[in-house]
């Protein structure tokens, strides 16, 4: 259980991890605007609006991923397999985010089907 906490944390993580780059880009236009930050964020182009759409999809993501793994737990599904699921989505977001800063559109999607597919493949193995 212990090692699906972790993957838990860490997946609550990546998405202020992300906000790294859309930070920097936003540093770009003038300086960063901690009065206006999502006026500012409106304005990105190119690096800068790929990263912020990285950021917030690391939201999205995370909400289906967070109640994957609390039903894994609170049903004492625990194993190897489920972990091994939690692993694939970890590299899985990490890949993607880098995919989408890189501007590599369709692998970035099959990515992102393999991070969601691990998810609800936790939850299906919840069933048994």
């Amino acid at each position: 259980m212990t090692f699906l906490i972790w993957t838990l944390i860490i997946a609550a993580l990546l998405p202020y991890l992300a906000k790294g780059p859309v930070a920097h880009a936003m540093s770009k236009l003038g300086g960063y605007d901690n009065h206006h930050p999502r006026a500012q964020q409106g304005k990105l182009t190119g690096f800068g609006a790929r990263a912020l759409a990285a950021h917030q999809n690391a939201f999205e993501s995370f909400m289906i991923f967070a109640a994957a793994v609390l039903l894994a737990i609170s049903t004492n599904h625990i194993g190897e397999t489920i972990q091994q699921l939690a692993t694939i989505y970890i590299i899985a977001r990490v890949i993607y985010n880098l995919l989408y800063l890189f501007n590599i559109g369709i692998l970035r999607s099959v990515v992102w089907f393999i991070s969601l597919g691990s998810s609800l493949a936790i939850m299906v193995l919840c069933l048994s």
